[in-house]
């Protein structure tokens, strides 16, 4: 992990100006510089770069971000990497936090990759050159791979035999602890025995943003099992994090504007074979957030594709609840199912590219699959939806969901679609099934006398927010264990967060503060938070934000002891302790036990 200190001086000796208009062209307007967005086709400059406040923002699209935030997306670099550019820029080393192994531990990474390397190598040669590659060769032409696209993903041959691999890269005894703990070998110490992981497979190379491969997936040559062998976790492969095909579609592709995740390896690149290069898999794992995350980075849209079957629907619904709470304006989400005993390869050489492109033209949307996954749950425990108490479930089911989406157009779109389906206007069906849903909006805080002389301020950006970006300092009238409490609280979250990061580290550069967050929703409302001006005084801004922190905690305090009333309430009452009696007669003083 790189350490947070080393981020803020990186920032600090950072200038957003210099590192943006290298890329694009400003100009000076006031105290700012503007120019085209280069996130958006435009024609006039709605891009605009504070060089006080280090960030940028686009009134048309609304990127915003530091100079970090802003490499990451111009670049398509990860966190890691755009770290390690600006670093290199201002000839630093990144360090890492644990000083005395980081550089022992980064040589080992090197090495680890440096046979990860060597390895993809030797079954490259293997596929070309191996006496008894005609199967493996076979099954490719079988399948319609060119050569060229066998090349383009640097797919290999692992031969028959137990220790081809040891042979030809364990030159010695170092070599073969970087073996093993890149995954290439299997080690069983206690029999004394060490042999090559993949054996007589077809090998596919799994490559980072960067193009090192760092990990393999094999499929077996006949009717051996398993089918499908993956690289185990290393140092340098996670497989919750990465995708096979990522950093080959973003090679084929100067612009990506959507991505397919798949199942398989063979799916992603028959796929590319047919002309549709922006397809990824999934490691042997399900879709995780990371995952969604490091997508949404690189594309707008994402489209999952499944089996047809219950299990595929089932997974489908488990990857949309990934996807929700990281939906925004601007971005979407659809789902392909496929025909019973299809995959995207079979499906792609039957109906070429083609009929496969009009598949997925004709996928679900997000707003599709949604409701009518939650209605057929519904129908399938004896709902009737077009009666007025399975309108009222519906309405239940759905609002508990959609209120864990993020604030916009998007969610407020979804919660329309919803009251189309339940006849109930929108403000309504909000009152009505605001306690079932979760987490509950905040009340409105009651003003004070003496503390109601603000500016107006977006209702949009959370006024203790705003207070602590303009006085960093107020973040120590509390400790991290209340803030800690908030962070539970979808609303409060990245006050909390704010809070902590500067009571730990002492942050206070609003370049800083904005690099911590990669989601633009939570850019947007840091970028709003610094523009609030306040007329109070520093004495005043003090009590109010202690007030309204205060505020919060109970709020949290009374929600927290409310769900678990609503959560003794459901229980048998003979089943009830002694306390939890207790506690419900002290909420329902004229309940009988």
């Amino acid at each position: 992990m790189i350490p947070s200190a080393f981020i803020d001086d990186l920032l600090a000796r950072t200038d957003i100006v210099e590192i943006i208009e290298s890329r694009v062209t400003l100009k000076k307007t006031g105290q700012n510089y503007s120019g085209l967005c280069p996130f958006h086709q435009e024609k006039s400059p709605s891009f605009s770069v504070s060089q006080d406040k280090q960030f940028y923002y686009c009134f048309g699209c609304q990127a915003s971000g530091s100079a970090l935030t802003f490499l990451m997306e111009f670049e398509r670099l990860d966190f890691i990497s755009s770290v390690e550019a600006l670093a290199a820029r201002l000839g630093l080393s990144v360090p890492d936090d644990r000083q005395r192994q980081s550089s022992e531990e980064s040589q080992r990474r090197k090495s680890v990759l440096l046979q990860l390397e060597k390895a993809a190598d030797f079954y490259r040669l293997q596929l070309r050159s191996h006496g008894q590659r005609a199967k493996a060769v076979g099954y490719l032409k079988n399948r319609g791979l060119s050569g060229p696209i066998a090349r383009d993903f640097g797919l290999g041959f692992a031969p028959p035999g137990w220790d081809n691999l040891l042979k030809a890269l364990a030159l010695s005894d170092e070599d073969v602890s970087l073996m093993i703990d890149a995954g290439l070998l299997i080690d069983q110490p206690e029999e004394k025995k060490r042999y090559d992981r993949f054996r007589d497979r077809i090998i596919f190379p799994i490559r980072d943003l960067r193009g090192r491969t760092i990990a393999f997936g094999g499929r077996i040559i006949g009717d051996g099992k398993p089918k499908y062998l993956n690289s185990p976790e290393t140092t340098v492969f996670h497989k919750g994090r990465e995708l096979y095909g990522l950093y080959e579609a973003r090679k084929s592709q100067a612009k990506l504007d959507r991505i397919l995740v798949v199942e398989g390896y063979m799916d992603v690149v028959a796929l590319a074979q047919h002309g549709i290069h922006f397809a990824v898999a999934t490691l042997g794992t399900a879709t995780t957030i990371e995952h969604v995350e490091r997508l949404f980075r690189q594309v707008s849209e994402i489209i999952f594709c499944f089996d047809g079957d219950l299990a595929g629907r089932n997974a489908a619904w488990k990857a949309l609840l990934i996807v929700l709470p990281l939906l925004s304006d601007g971005r979407s989400a659809k789902f392909l199912f496929l025909p019973d005993g299809e995959d995207p390869d079979s499906l792609v050489r039957s109906e070429g590219s083609e009929g496969f492109v009009k598949r997925l033209q004709q996928a679900d949307t997000f707003v599709d699959w949604f409701f009518r996954k939650i209605q057929q749950d519904l129908v399938s425990k004896n709902n009737d939806i077009d009666t007025i108490s399975g309108k009222a479930a519906l309405s239940k089911l759905a609002m508990s969901y959609l209120n864990n989406m993020q604030e916009g157009v998007f969610r407020h779109l979804m919660i329309d679609e919803l009251a189309l389906k339940t006849g109930l206007d929108k403000e309504r069906l909000q009152a009505v099934t605001a306690k079932y849903a979760a987490p509950a909006m905040d009340p409105q805080p009651v003003a004070e006398p003496g503390l109601a002389d603000h500016e107006e301020i977006s209702e949009s950006v959370d006024l203790a927010l705003a207070l602590l970006v303009l006085q960093p300092d107020l973040a120590l009238e509390f400790n991290s264990s209340e803030y800690e409490i908030l962070l539970g609280r979808s609303q409060d979250n990245l006050l909390a967060q704010i809070a902590l990061r500067i009571s730990s580290d002492g942050l206070t550069n609003p370049g800083q503060i904005m690099s911590l967050f990669s989601d633009k929703h939570q850019q947007r409302q840091i970028r709003q938070a610094f523009d609030y001006k306040p007329i109070l005084g520093a004495s005043q801004l003090r009590d109010e934000f202690v007030g309204l922190i205060q505020q919060k905690l109970k709020l949290q305090q009374s929600e927290t002891k409310k769900l678990r009333i609503e959560g003794l309430l459901n229980k048998n009452p003979s089943e009830l302790t002694a306390s939890e009696r207790q506690l419900v007669r002290q909420s329902f003083p004229t309940a009988e036990s």
